[in-house]
């Protein structure tokens, strides 16, 4: 549509509709959802997630019929022992609401439309894209962050959080729940709404805590946690290579999309290394020299930028940097190199991994499995923008429908290093 055409009234084939499919194409969505999301957008993609589940196999062994006696590897019975995750997908989403006379005050300007629509719309993109990329580094419960040592008291309106560095996954106006860890009950006083962050200090005001919140809370955004039978998140990192292998174990977690991970803690639940006693260039090659025992070989590790800047200059002179980019070579990194027992493994900072936490990843044993773009606007009648029942504005819903998968988990470490 030519700038300055009239937008006219809100039809099915309107110009407010063809102006926004024109701007958020499938192509500039992606870009933008890439853009500072390192992991999300290096993961390789799966666009074709349909179904009620997808099998992922996995090979746990090949059959050990194997003896320098004939005889007694004729006589042994065993045979290859595979296992088959079945995933499924979650759902996300995000709203973006813009005002009907907005619209209309810019109906004689095709431009200013575009620039005060996008304002909503790309906010909404861009919390959809934050949460999917957090939850990529997660378990699945959807927790973002835990409440201090210091107890809140009833009627407080404010709480530090455990690690300070998990203010990255809160924002002003978002409404957050509380339960005593990932896999209690919610606390019964219900939502309470952010209303100031300081992010030097990791404290967040809201609107008055209730009686039962208490310290070492795990906290939650609104309706992404209901009990510990649901996971409403993606099962990322943590949810397939777990902090503790006790997690691979213990009867209420050691299964996963369908597979008791006790039969091989390492095949199927993944590395662990503790180097918070070491250097962390050290601690760095001793995970990988973990996983290349396994048989794996590890190319990227991801880690926040507070260890990210503490690796740089412990390297020192020796530090080497490359660039590394999305297949298409649309959206690229800056990484540190680091020479591993396999190969060059290139070390990518992202704002979205836990802090004191490297992980270790070959990358072509992973994949974000959507039905669609990971991140598309809900378009399937056509129609960029709804109208609200309620209120005098139409909605644009932005979802997300998916989840990660590992086909060798074996093949990857998690690396604590504080």
């Amino acid at each position: 549509m030519a700038t300055g055409e009239p937008l006219g009234i809100l039809t099915t084939d309107n110009g407010v509709n063809n102006l926004l499919k024109e701007h958020y194409k499938a192509e500039r969505v992606k870009a933008m959802t890439y853009e500072h999301n390192p992991l999300y957008a290096l993961m390789p993609k799966y666009e074709k997630f349909g179904g009620d589940g997808m099998p992922v196999p996995l090979i746990v062994t090949g059959p050990q019929r194997r003896s320098a006696t004939f005889g007694t590897g004729q006589a042994n019975t065993s045979t290859s022992v595979m296992r088959q995750f079945f995933l499924t997908r979650v759902k996300d989403y995000s709203f973006a609401a813009i005002q009907h006379e907005a619209i209309r005050a810019s109906a004689g300007n095709a431009d200013a439309f575009v620039r005060y629509a996008s304002n909503e719309i790309d906010g909404a993109i861009h919390s959809l894209k934050r949460s999917l990329a957090v939850a990529m580094y997660r378990d699945g419960s959807g927790q973002i962050g835990t409440i201090n040592s210091s107890n809140p008291g009833d009627g407080d309106t404010s709480f530090t959080l455990a690690t300070p560095a998990d203010i990255v996954n809160f924002e002003v106006g978002m409404d957050i729940v509380f339960a005593a860890d990932g896999t209690s009950a919610l606390r019964s006083g219900g939502f309470e709404t952010i209303t100031a962050v300081d992010r030097v200090a990791g404290t967040i005001s809201c609107t008055a805590l209730h009686a039962d919140v208490a310290a070492g809370d795990a906290v939650f955004q609104s309706g992404d946690y209901v009990s510990a039978s649901d996971r409403l998140k993606i099962r990322g990192l943590e949810a397939w290579v777990p902090e503790a292998s006790s997690t691979l174990t213990a009867s209420a977690t050691k299964t996963l999309f369908g597979v008791d991970r006790s039969v091989d803690t390492t095949r199927l639940g993944g590395n662990r290394f503790d180097g918070s006693a070491l250097p962390i260039e050290e601690a760095l090659i001793e995970g990988a020299s973990l996983v290349a025992r396994e048989g794996g070989a590890p190319d990227h590790i991801f880690m926040d930028f507070a260890s990210y800047s503490n690796l740089e200059k412990a390297l020192g002179s020796k530090v080497q940097y490359d660039k590394v980019s999305t297949s298409d070579a649309s959206i690229g990194f800056d990484a540190l190199v680091l020479n591993g027992p396999r190969g060059h493994m290139k070390v990518i900072p992202d704002h979205n991994a836990q802090p004191n936490v490297a992980w270790m990843l070959q990358m072509n044993t992973w994949t974000l499995n959507s039905l669609g773009a990971a991140v598309s606007i809900l378009d399937l009648d056509g129609q960029n923008m709804l109208r609200v029942t309620d209120a005098d504005a139409y909605e644009t819903r932005i979802g997300f429908y998916g989840n990660v998968s590992c086909n060798a988990p074996g093949y990857n470490c998690r690396v604590k290093l504080a």
